[in-house]
């Protein structure tokens, strides 16, 4: 590029832009006003975008009848196909302009389709914008990408990207070999836009694939998944340095210090980070397990870089720091197996067979439905006592399916006790107290003596 050609002020790129848009108005207006070739292209143009809307009037119901049959697809490929579909008039002028271009390139004079270039360019452009900004989740996010590859798509099509470029580079900030300039800083942006776009979906992918491996464990899976997650946004912040021009090494000594400035005042975080690295390394806790900790009593829904994800049966969804499971003491009912004992204690009357209550009260809690029976969990029921006024037993049995609750699966089996004594004629006593009224001059000193 000519250096002497390069806008040295704002002044110069304002006056250079409007100068190249004012050319390009020339010719529109010259194209529409004048005979010849140039009025043809529009006319050609404007009859290229009637056939495209025609072609899509004619072929949109074929065309979401077939979409409507690829329920199989992968969602990313039905998201493409939805946008296409709802730019489906873009998506045939694209394909007419483009076809009619690089004909008309090879059998008549290249100024002959110069504008139709131009528009199919930019409608190339947009149509490739529109699709790519569905990537980016964040609404603003995703306009302000759609306006700058709209801007640059524009510039591209209208050959003024050399003169933004050249004045871009120019401003610019000088600090020892350091060299930072504007076209630098939108240059690394647009580059960690894109790389954290790719990063985030190389971490979804990797996730799916883990997860679809049933070789490796869930406690594994997550740790895997955390460690592509962190080279990826790693390697994603060293290119932004190096893009800007940062030396590394220069760094590395403030950075040191910086570190551990934030070590001491974020101990809690790294404590966490730490914790939740030895629970996935050792495979105590694993999603899906059944934990109780405190008061606390529900399944691990997820496990975090900070924190667990516990679910409780009343929908609430508790955030555990890790550190808490590493250090408190934790009831995983689903450890080593699924297999989980109840104990339930109960008093019948003094006046009821012992052995009556014990074989009546097994053949309950065994038509109980999710209590398990046969060889090692067979239910069992005790005499633990002879109370006041009561014979105290406990009845044990077995589920294999704490993750469904607790509390109700109790419920059930106090109910099918209840039914059975009822049924049996066995009583369920009541404590019961002697009240003696004492006639009038006498104490219950006097009544002790006696």
């Amino acid at each position: 590029m000519n250096q002497d050609l390069i806008p040295s002020t704002l002044s110069d790129l304002y006056n250079n832009m409007v100068g190249a848009f004012s050319v390009q108005f020339g010719k529109m207006v010259e194209l529409v006003v004048t005979p010849g070739w140039r009025q043809y292209q529009l006319i050609i143009i404007l009859f290229l975008w009637a056939l495209a809307f025609l072609l899509k009037a004619l072929t949109q119901s074929r065309w979401e009848a077939w979409a409507r049959a690829r329920s199989g697809w992968p969602k990313w490929r039905l998201r493409v196909l939805v946008q296409l579909m709802r730019r489906l008039t873009l998506v045939y002028f694209v394909i007419l302009s483009w076809s009619l271009y690089l004909i008309m390139q090879h059998v008549t004079w290249p100024s002959r389709s110069y504008f139709i270039g131009v528009l199919a360019t930019l409608a190339a452009a947009w149509l490739a914008i529109a699709l790519i900004a569905r990537l980016v989740r964040n609404r603003t996010l995703r306009r302000i990408f759609k306006w700058a590859m709209w801007v640059y798509a524009t510039l591209v099509a209208l050959n003024l990207t050399d003169d933004v470029a050249g004045f871009l580079d120019g401003v610019a900030i000088s600090i020892g070999d350091l060299h930072i300039s504007a076209l630098g800083i939108l240059k690394a942006i647009l580059l960690i836009g894109v790389l954290l776009t790719l990063a985030r979906i190389g971490t979804r992918a990797a996730e799916q694939g883990l997860q679809s491996n049933d070789d490796i464990t869930p406690s594994m899976q997550v740790l895997l998944a955390k460690g592509i997650q962190v080279l990826l946004y790693g390697a994603v912040f060293l290119t932004a340095i190096r893009t800007l021009g940062f030396d590394l090494t220069g760094i590395a000594l403030l950075s040191g210090a910086i570190g551990v400035g934030i070590g001491f005042g974020l101990q809690k975080v790294v404590s966490n980070l730490i914790s939740g690295i030895i629970i996935l390394m050792d495979r105590s806790i694993k999603p899906g397990d059944v934990i109780s900790l405190g008061d606390t009593f529900g399944w691990i829904n997820a496990l975090g870089a900070r924190y667990v994800s516990v679910v409780t049966r009343d929908g609430r969804e508790y955030l555990i720091p890790n550190e808490d499971l590493i250090t408190n003491q934790v009831v995983n009912w689903s450890h080593s197996d699924k297999f989980v004992r109840l104990d339930l204690d109960f008093g019948t009357s003094y006046d009821d067979d012992p052995h009556k209550v014990r074989s009546t009260a097994i053949r309950a809690v065994k038509a109980v439905t999710r209590v398990l029976s046969g060889g090692s969990h067979e239910p069992v029921c005790h005499i633990t006592g002879f109370g006041d006024s009561s014979v105290d037993y406990v009845l044990r049995f077995w589920i294999s399916d704490p993750t469904k609750g607790l509390t109700n699966i109790r419920g059930n089996v106090y109910l099918a006790l209840w039914d059975a004594f009822k049924e049996e004629g066995i009583s369920i006593p009541f404590p019961q107290r002697e009240v003696r009224l004492l006639p009038d001059g006498v104490t219950v000193q006097q009544i002790v003596e006696e």
